[in-house]
This record gives C-alpha cells, sequence and structure tokens, in this order.
C-alpha cells in the first residue's frame, strides 16, 4: 500500500481522518502496473495495484493515448488468472479505461468465453463489461446470449442482462426492442431485483406508446408483481397513467384508484409510502380521495425510524398547501415531532402545523420554533420563513409577533438565499398589511446597517424610496440611507443618493435637508455616484427651498421606463458621437424575438432574403426593411407589430413552411417562409392560396408570388389583407402552397423542362386578438399604474371555469391577452391559492395598457378572476376586458 499501516500507540490524533491512498503518484503507479506482466502473478499484489489505478482514474487524474494502452494491454494479461477477486477487479479496470474500437477486440472473446463460462459471477460481470465497450456490431452477434441471460434461472446474471439492457436503450434502441419476449418473461421472476430491473426497462421500451404503457400497468396491477421496488415502480407508472387519462375521462371515477387504495395495505413500508405519495399528488384529488393516505401517514408519524416519519412529515408538509383541513386530524401526532432529535423532521412538523393550526396557537408554535432555528440548515430555515409569511397574510391581526420574529433571524447569521427570503416576506407584509408598513421599514433600515450582501442593501434602498415618503414621519429613515453614503460600496452609495433623491422630490419639507447631503455626494470617489448626485441636484431646482417639486421632474425621476433595457442598451452601441443628441423616441419599444426565424435544413445555413441580419436590429426594422422594399405594400404605413413565424407544416415533410404575421393599423401581409427540401426538385412560381371565408372583417388586396425556390434555399411569398383602421379583428385563413415542379438532373444540377403543377395543404392560420399588442415592460408596475390614473380603468370578475392548476390559468391569460408579465409575476408558487399577475403592453394605435389580474382556486379547481385594466383610450380598457369575455 502507499502508506504503512497505523499502529494504536502511534502519536496520532484518534479522529484524524487516514486515507490509505494518501500520496499516490501517477508515475509510481505506472511503474508498480508491470507486475502485471509476471511471470507467476500475484493476485492480491495485482489487486492493490488495480485499486490505485482506479482512484486516480476517479480523482480525475487522465493518462496518455499510450499509457492508457499499455494499461489496457497489461491487464488483459490477467485473464490467466483464475482468482475470482483478482478477475472482478479486471473487469471493473476495462470499464474505467473504455478501450477504442480496435483494442476492445483484444479482450472481446476473453468477455464471450467468461459470458459463456459455468461461474455466474463471471457470466455476470462478462455481460456488464461487453455492453458497456461494445458498439452495434459487435452487439448483433452477442444478442443471441444477451436474450438467454434475461430468462437465465441465476437472478444476479438476469440482473447484469437487464440493466445492461437499460443502458444500450439509449444507444442501440432497434436491438433492444427487440427482447420484449424475454423481458416480459423476467417480469413474472420471483427475484426481487430481477423483476424490478425487467419491469424498468419494459416500460423504456414502450415509453412512447402511451396505449401500451396503459395495457402493461392494466395487467400488472392484477396482482403479479411481487418485488416492493418493482410495486414501487408500478405505483410511478400508474400515477403517470392516471394523470394522463384524467383530462379525458369525463365520469366521476378514477382509474387504478382502488389499485393505488389497495397498496395502502402492502405489507412493505416502502410500497405503502409510495402509494400514499402517489394519492396525495394526484391532480384534483378529493378529500374522500385524501383520507386513507392522509391515515397511513399519520401511523408513519409515530414510527420507530426517522426515514418514515421524515418523509410522512414532508409528505403531509405539502398536502397541507392544497389541503389544510384534510390535514388536521394528524396534528396532535406532528406537535410531538417538535422536539424530535432530528431538526429535519421538526422543521417540517412546526410549518405544517403553522399552515393547518388557528390563531391561538401561533404563539406556542413561535415560541417553539425560535428554541431551534439556529441548529437547521438554511435550506430548513427558508421552509420556515415562507411558512410564517403565509401565516401572517392568514392571520393578519398576529402581525407584531411574527414580524418581530423576522425581524430577530435577520440579524442573525445566514447565507443569501435564507436572508431574501426574510427581506421578501417583510416586504410582502409591508404591502398587504398596511399596519405593518412603518415597524417593517425600520427593522429594514436596521438589516441594512450590517448587511454583506449588496443586492438585498439595494433593493431594500429602492423599497425604502418607495414606502417611506409616504409614512407619517418620512425624517427617521433619512439617517439610515446617508449612511449607507459613507458606509458602503459603490453600488450600494449610488442606490442611497437615488433613494435619499426620491424622498426629496415626493417629501417638500425634507427638500432643504436632503439638497445638504446630495451636495457632499458631490465629491464621491465614484463617478456614477457624483453623476447621480448632480443629476438629482439639478433636476429637483429652487436650490433646496421648500416648494413642490414638479410634477414632470416626478415622472422623469421615478416613472416607469417603458423601453426595454435590452433594446436602451443595443441602441446606445450603435449612436456614434456626433452635434446631433441620442434620441430616447428612436429606440424600439418591443420586446426582441428571434429575428426572421426560418424552419431550415438540419446543418446549413439559411441565405437570401430570409437570413438574419448581420448586425443587432430588432425583428421589427429587419421585416419593415424587406416589406417597404415591395411596391404593393409601400402605402400601408408604419408597421406595428410583427409576430413569431407560426409552423404550418409538420417536422421533416417535404416543404418547411412558416408564416408570419405583420399588423398595420389597417392592414395584415402573411408572409410565408417558404423552404424547398426536395434535393432534385426546382419550384417555381410558388404563390399561397388562402381562404378567408372565416375572417369576415378581412379582404384580400394584394400578393407577391416566389419566382423560384430551389433546393434548401428559404424564399419568401406575401399576402396582404385589408381590415378596420385600427380595430383588432380576428379570423382563421385556410392555406394551400400553389407551385410548379421542375425535376433537377442530379448530374448536371440544371432543371428539366416541362414543370407540372401542383398544391400542398397548410395547416391554418388564424389572427388572435393577442396579434394586436405589442409586449412593451415596465421596470416599476406601481408608478406606471398610479401615473396612468383611475380615468379610464375598468374593472370586472371572471370565471375561468376548472383548471389543472392556477398557473395554467395564468399562463392562459396571459397568452390570449399577449402582454408582457412585469416584476417576475408570471411565476406562480407551486400549489398556491391566489396569486396577482401584472401586466403591461402597447395596442395597436400605440395606446399604453396595464392590467392587473388577481385570481384565486377554491378546493374544486375553479378559478375566478378580477381584471383591472387602466389605459390611455376607454375603448382600449374596453376592448381588453372583451377579449376575455369572447376568450
Amino acid at each position: 500500500m502507499a502508506q504503512p499501516l497505523i499502529k494504536k500507540d502511534d502519536d496520532r490524533d484518534d479522529e484524524a481522518e487516514y486515507s490509505p491512498f494518501m500520496g499516490i503518484e501517477k508515475g509510481a503507479v505506472l511503474q508498480e502496473a508491470r507486475v502485471f506482466n509476471d511471470p507467476q502473478l500475484d493476485p492480491r499484489k495485482c489487486s492493490q495495484v488495480i485499486t490505485k489505478l482506479l482512484y486516480l482514474l476517479n480523482q480525475g487524474e487522465t493518462f496518455t493515448k499510450i499509457e492508457a494502452t499499455e494499461v489496457f494491454f497489461a491487464v488483459t494479461k490477467l485473464f490467466q488468472s483464475r482468482d475470482v477477486g483478482l478477475r472482478r477487479m479486471v473487469y471493473l479496470m476495462i470499464k474505467e479505461l473504455s478501450p477504442s474500437a480496435d483494442e476492445v477486440i483484444i479482450v472481446t472473446s476473453s468477455l464471450m468465453k467468461d459470458m459463456n463460462s459455468k461461474t455466474d459471477m463471471y457470466r455476470a460481470n462478462a455481460i456488464r463489461v461487453l455492453c458497456r465497450i461494445t458498439d452495434g456490431t459487435l452487439l448483433t452477434q452477442i444478442e443471441r446470449y444477451l436474450k438467454q441471460a434475461i430468462v437465465d434461472k441465476n437472478p444476479v446474471v438476469a440482473s447484469a442482462a437487464l440493466v445492461s439492457g437499460i443502458h444500450l436503450l439509449q444507444t442501440n434502441p432497434e436491438i433492444v426492442k427487440r427482447w420484449s419476449n424475454e423481458v416480459q418473461e423476467a417480469v413474472q421472476s420471483r427475484a426481487a431485483l430481477v423483476q424490478f430491473h425487467a419491469l424498468a426497462l419494459l416500460h423504456q421500451i414502450r415509453q412512447n406508446d402511451r396505449l401500451a404503457i396503459s395495457k402493461l400497468v392494466t395487467s400488472l396491477t392484477r396482482g403479479t408483481v411481487r418485488s416492493p421496488l418493482a410495486q414501487c415502480l408500478l405505483i410511478r407508472y400508474t400515477s403517470q397513467v392516471i394523470h394522463e387519462s384524467a383530462t379525458n375521462t369525463q365520469s366521476g371515477d378514477r382509474p387504478f384508484y382502488d389499485f393505488l387504495e389497495g397498496c395502502l395495505r402492502h405489507k412493505a413500508e416502502m410500497v405503502i409510502f409510495e402509494a400514499a405519495r402517489a394519492i396525495t399528488e394526484l391532480s384534483g384529488v378529493t378529500t374522500r380521495e385524501l383520507t386513507p393516505a392522509i391515515t397511513v401517514l399519520q401511523l408513519f408519524l409515530s414510527s420507530s425510524k426517522p426515514v418514515l416519519r421524515f418523509a410522512a412529515v414532508r409528505t403531509l408538509n405539502e398536502v397541507a398547501m392544497t389541503h389544510p383541513m384534510a390535514v388536521t386530524n394528524c396534528n396532535i401526532d406532528m406537535e410531538s415531532l417538535i422536539s424530535d432529535q432530528n431538526r429535519s423532521i421538526a422543521t417540517l412538523a412546526i410549518t405544517t402545523l403553522l399552515k393547518t393550526g388557528n390563531e391561538s396557537s401561533v404563539d406556542r408554535l413561535m415560541k417553539q420554533i425560535t428554541n431551534f432555528m439556529s441548529d437547521i440548515a438554511d435550506e430548513f430555515k427558508i421552509v420556515v420563513v415562507e411558512a410564517i409569511r403565509s401565516l401572517c397574510l392568514k392571520f393578519p391581526l398576529k402581525y407584531r409577533a411574527l414580524m418581530n420574529f423576522l425581524s430577530n433571524i435577520l440579524r442573525e447569521e445566514g447565507g443569501f438565499e435564507y436572508k431574501k427570503a426574510i427581506v421578501d416576506s417583510i416586504v410582502v407584509l409591508i404591502r398587504d398589511i398596511p399596519e405593518a408598513k412603518e415597524s417593517g421599514l425600520l427593522h429594514l433600515c436596521e438589516f441594512i446597517e450590517d448587511c454583506e450582501f449588496t443586492y438585498l442593501s439595494t433593493q431594500i434602498l429602492h423599497f425604502l424610496g418607495i414606502e417611506g415618503p409616504k409614512t407619517s414621519d418620512p425624517s427617521k429613515y433619512i439617517r439610515y440611507i446617508y449612511n449607507r453614503v459613507h458606509l458602503e460600496n459603490a453600488t450600494v452609495r449610488a442606490a442611497a443618493v437615488g433613494t435619499l433623491a426620491k424622498f426629496g422630490a415626493l417629501v417638500d419639507a425634507l427638500k432643504p435637508r436632503i439638497f445638504v447631503l446630495l451636495r457632499r455626494c458631490l465629491f464621491d470617489g465614484d463617478d456614477e455616484v457624483r453623476d447621480r448626485a448632480t443629476l438629482y441636484l439639478n433636476t429637483l431646482g429652487a436650490d433646496g427651498q421648500v416648494v413642490e417639486t414638479d410634477k414632470d421632474v416626478q415622472a422623469f425621476l421615478f416613472g416607469p421606463l417603458d423601453i426595454p433595457l435590452v433594446n436602451l442598451e443595443t441602441s446606445l452601441k450603435k449612436y456614434e458621437p456626433s452635434e446631433k443628441p441620442f434620441d430616447i423616441n428612436s429606440v424600439p419599444k418591443e420586446v426582441k424575438s428571434q429575428p426572421l426565424a426560418e424552419k431550415k435544413a438540419p446543418g446549413k445555413k439559411p441565405t437570401g432574403l430570409g437570413a438574419p441580419p448581420a448586425g443587432p436590429p430588432s425583428a421589427v426594422d429587419g421585416y419593415e426593411r424587406i416589406l417597404s422594399s415591395i411596391p404593393e405594400f409601400s402605402n400601408f404605413g408604419k408597421l406595428f407589430k410583427s409576430s413569431a413565424p407560426v409552423e404550418l407544416t409538420e417536422a421533416e415533410t417535404e416543404y418547411a413552411i412558416n408564416a408570419v404575421k405583420h399588423i398595420f393599423d389597417g392592414h395584415v401581409i402573411f408572409q410565408y417562409n417558404c423552404t424547398n427540401t426536395m434535393p432534385y426538385q426546382l419550384l417555381e412560381n410558388v404563390t399561397v392560396i388562402v381562404d378567408a371565408s372565416e375572417a369576415e372583417e378581412f379582404s384580400e388586396v394584394a400578393s407577391k408570388a416566389l419566382r423560384s425556390l430551389p433546393y434548401d434555399s428559404p424564399g419568401q411569398t406575401f399576402v396582404a389583407f385589408e381590415k378596420p383602421e385600427g380595430v383588432p379583428a380576428v379570423g382563421k385563413f385556410s392555406n394551400m402552397l400553389r407551385f410548379i415542379v421542375n425535376e433537377v438532373d442530379p448530374t448536371t444540377g440544371e432543371a428539366e423542362d416541362g414543370g407540372v403543377e401542383d398544391e400542398y395543404q397548410l395547416e391554418d392560420l388564424e389572427v388572435f386578438a393577442a396579434d394586436y399588442m405589442k409586449k412593451v415592460a415596465v421596470s416599476n408596475f406601481r408608478s406606471a399604474w398610479e401615473s396612468m390614473g383611475p380615468d379610464f380603468e375598468r374593472v370586472d370578475e371572471y370565471g375561468l371555469g376548472p383548471r389543472e392548476s392556477l398557473a395554467e390559468a395564468v399562463a392562459t391569460v396571459i397568452s390570449l391577452l399577449g402582454m408582457q408579465p412585469c416584476e417576475g409575476t408570471e411565476v406562480v408558487q407551486s400549489n398556491s391559492r391566489s396569486h396577482t399577475c401584472l401586466l403591461s403592453g402597447v395596442f395597436i394605435g400605440n395606446v399604453r395598457v396595464l392590467g392587473r389580474l388577481q385570481f384565486g382556486i377554491d378546493g374544486t379547481r375553479e378559478v375566478a378572476m378580477k381584471l383591472a385594466v387602466r389605459s390611455e383610450d376607454e375603448s382600449v380598457s374596453d376592448a381588453i376586458h372583451e377579449i376575455i369575455a369572447s376568450g
């Protein structure tokens, strides 16, 4: 070995870690590997050398091609040894070295010989190694032996063949799929592992055939599975089938639910838990269906095994998010887990109790949480913080106790994610509970006095600038903010200057004091801090006198930036300094999409008119140049919006066609991007015949054909429609591709004469209401909402019917309106019962629109929505509501 064994009386700490591989070097081990060539092999010494080589390989040590080849050929000589232990090490070494194709031949005969050996251990390991290093050609030669091994009487051999099949399915699926009969037979095996591996392989073979999976589950749920591991797999596959069939089932009975409920009475604990968890995760699960699962999980709570207690309480914690009343029966058992030695179990128990408890139990639970918060990991602390936030919103009268708890743990040690969760919770409480505003802001001010995270400091300062001026005594926050100018890094100092300016602009009485502080910032060492101070001093004006700040100045300083930052950055980079100042109105307001994306043959770059432009212009700029160059469309006015490409053909068809919808005030142009994927065809006079019978408000006014479409060269054909000006007209259009086919001589590449006229049916194309809305983000939604004013606000409530989840409902409405989600509100927390989404956009006619959507979902999965819309035009606010009402 590399180091001598340590004696008990050595002068060394008993608990010090000691590695037998300490100090080994690759060069020395390669020298030792020469023992593989000895005429009289020493199995023990050879095994030790292989162990060192395996250690080096697993530590990331790289072997050169020559070194790897020499070691490989030396190891192959060890096949002559009859020692079983050494043979197993040889198998491991060959797998780790992953020999090249020309080297594999050297060991193939030895491995195939071992695969037919009378020693089962040789057979199993030889199968694993062969399947690891073989290619498709050799696999066909040994396929017969692998099929026999799958149904072998020895479970070790059968499992080795099945696991190898699972790995080979990724590289040689066609060969493995031919083993279905043998794998089906192995599923009936009495050996637990064989049945487990056989079921896993059979499912993977059939995973793309939903009907075959359903039949497999149906046949196996009748009681032919004996292995607990296989039974757990079957439960998971059953859950998958239930989920996929849920949308097609109209009756009240859920397929296979009786099987899951029956598994709750299985003798194996793992099967019981798997079944219970599967029931709790069913979509739209009812209280009646949950009851038996909750009962067995409640029994697990009092188990002597920590892993069962943890599994049960974690599952109940997730159930409490959606069905808190169903979990209340377990409260007494969970209270006993608060003092559990395993702090993870105790944390989950307390957070579950917080979700299911009543107002009277809050104080008692908070005291118990305080006792062990310092003993648990940050990830569990975050769970506790999120539970407390939910509890505070549920019982607003308890905000003092909960806010104090959050402020106390905010001062303790912790990582970024943990501190961010606490700050986010305090911010939510300040926004949703008016009484908590002043105390919450003070807690945040005290936190930034000693905050090590720049991101959190800047976010808190920004939030102070919004909420601080609205409090009864804004002056008490100035000290905390100005301290940051002296004690923090440049990023935080710049944020502090901005926050001071907000107080000066919004609180006239504080303006003289703010001016004094801002003038001091003019001598800061960082240029951005100085620039901000100069800007704010000049824009606030009046030399710090107590006068009302002009509304335009407030809008300039704190109003929303209705231009995407990425577009502003691109425009600034393109701007060349000159006498003409930079015009911010020239920055495109639409969120960028992929410019002129087209479907094309793999490995080929698009060329010609449809190719993406070389520079950074937005998609609209590129499209506008193309359309303005076509005389038929030159009088349509300014392009409002271009949609993302819509595929009109399936993948791998003869012709690849997608369409882009160009929206003008009084017209819509369909741009059909065409690619000919037939190598020996030339298409001429390519047009799209559009039937607008289902779009009554549209009438065709112009079209432009594509003269020639060679193989794999993109081209475009256009069709233009007139519509009522400024109206979001909708409709469905059927499309037929019409062209003349000319055969191409493969030898000369020239097209033959005498083309044949042909047609190709395309998918329908629809114009939606969302096509008349541009996605335009705002940086501060609340400020934009307030500046828009309530003059043209329209509010209404809608029932959205049953939905799979709240997230699905939110995504559907966002897609229907085509607006830009703001401040990350498109993300819905898992198992949330309510959600607020903020949307922004520009409607056709360049009318700014803001939307505030409040969603709620009940126990029957019915979703209700309250929609408030503000815009610069009353008719546009009404139009947005009409889109929802008709959608």
